[in-house]
């Protein structure tokens, strides 16, 4: 076989290995979400984030636009996961650069039908401006200075394909883009990080860009940008800089908005790092995430394997691998679920619990703060197991007062030891589980996540 033949053959073998490895999984697990936020009129803004994996801080904006941004006035439309299967793999785009496919496509290639679902909200008569975020290399100059520092980079520059576009409103591309750049560069963390307009003269003979997104858009009569944050920033910074040009977009179109934190990198770095949650079959179990342990043991599941959660946000999901359930948190994974495959009781709705010398009555799933110590009353019926707590002769631990001393703290989910998993079974049902936080400093109410995106996703595995 000549150099050539071989060459060729490990690329067909890659590509079909690929594919298999895809069409192994759920297809549904990596279908992007579409949320519509504000009252639906004829002056939307279609924000998208994620169409290549390997840039955090463009699908991080538009999830966070998704989860933590009251639109009080006028219309926005957004897709933050749009490639879902690269931002799990970390990829640039595991079947090639999908902002390289809006012009020609076979239908046989595996972003075919993403492709097309995205163009329908691109060419919506309800759309006026479409925004397409991503993380650039580098900072864009005019004019060399450095390799980090040229015109050949795409960090932090607004990009527009042509000056102007002949359209009703917002044809004015390099003016708005301009006054985009110059909200950002009054809100600068540091000077070397300042905004230029970048204009790739699409229609000039960039058969790369040609292919591109927003220049579908713009053949569409769709004013279109691109907002590029630098690779060279920290993922809560790079977010600062997209939500930055996404309010002053929002604000050239009229949209008015609340959002639930303070536009600063630490409040955004906050928002990354801690505010995500996810809950599971109803609410019957509820995790926070920040401060999980990397593996969770004997985590219920249904015994059909059937896997019922509701995400905080559209860059969480759970994929099975290799008999472990994954929970994935855009580019990382976040912990592993070790299955306790089991029936669920759907009937018991709540307990009684003596906390800190208090009766109260718990609703399951919920997370209750302890200061010294915890009982559960008993219930006819139900059996008790509280995680980490052992007492020799004792299957059920109803009826025992705990305190925070008594558990081995290996057992805890979070890594600071201060948050432990209460089990309840009916028979051989799983009822339901409460989490007992003895951390003094966060309170319950700030280990559930302030925005929520409340989609339920079934799966079966």
């Amino acid at each position: 076989m000549s150099r050539g033949m071989l060459k060729l053959f490990r690329v067909v073998f890659i590509l079909i290995l690929v594919q298999n490895i895809f069409a192994s999984t759920n297809i549904k697990n990596f279908d992007f979400d579409f949320i519509k936020k504000g009252n639906q009129d004829n002056n939307t803004l279609l924000i998208v984030g994620g169409i290549q994996g390997d840039e955090p801080g463009a699908f991080m904006a538009a999830s966070i636009v998704s989860t933590h941004y009251t639109i009080k006035k006028g219309s926005v439309w957004v897709i933050p996961n749009l490639n879902f299967y690269s931002i799990i793999k970390r990829s640039r785009g595991p079947y090639g650069d999908m902002n390289r496919k809006f012009a020609q496509l076979s239908p046989s290639d595996p972003d075919y039908d993403a492709i097309q679902r995205i163009k329908k909200y691109i060419i919506s008569p309800e759309v006026k401006v479409v925004l397409n975020l991503h993380d650039g290399s580098g900072f864009y100059r005019e004019v060399y200075e450095s390799w980090t520092y040229s015109p050949d980079r795409w960090g932090q520059s607004s990009i527009i394909d042509q000056r102007n576009l002949e359209i009703e409103q917002y044809g004015n591309l390099e003016d708005i883009s301009r006054s985009v750049c110059e909200y950002v560069n009054g809100k600068l963390l540091n000077n070397n990080h300042n905004y230029r307009v970048k204009n790739t003269n699409t229609r000039m003979g960039d058969k790369e860009m040609e292919k591109s997104l927003t220049y579908f858009a713009i053949n569409n009569g769709k004013a279109a940008f691109g907002n590029e944050a630098s690779k060279d920033l920290p993922l809560h910074e790079r977010t600062y800089y997209h939500l930055l040009a996404l309010e002053k977009y929002m604000h050239i179109m009229g949209i008015e908005f609340e959002r639930k934190f303070d536009l600063n990198p630490i409040a955004v770095k906050d928002v990354i790092d801690n505010d995500i949650y996810i809950s599971f079959y109803d609410d019957k179990i509820q995790l926070p995430l920040s401060q999980i342990r990397n593996i969770l043991r004997y985590f219920p599941i249904k015994k059909d394997g059937t896997l019922e959660f509701t995400p905080s946000t559209p860059l969480l999901t759970v994929l099975k691998d290799n008999g472990t359930y994954v929970i994935h948190y855009g580019n990382r994974k976040v912990a592993s679920l070790k299955p306790d495959y089991i029936e669920m009781d759907n009937e018991t709705k709540s307990v009684s619990m003596i906390i800190d010398g208090k009766k109260r009555d718990i609703k399951m799933g919920s997370i209750i703060n302890v200061d010294t110590s915890f009982e559960v009353e008993s219930m006819d019926g139900i059996r008790v197991n509280v995680i980490g707590f052992v007492q020799d002769g004792k299957i059920n631990e109803a009826g025992i007062n705990i305190k925070k001393a008594d558990f081995i703290e290996r057992f805890s989910i979070d890594v600071n030891g201060n948050l432990y998993r209460i089990e309840f079974y009916k028979g051989d049902k799983f009822a339901g589980m409460i989490l007992v936080n003895f951390d003094k400093n966060i309170k319950s109410d700030e280990l559930s996540a302030t925005g929520k995106l409340g989609k339920k996703v079934t799966i079966s595995m």
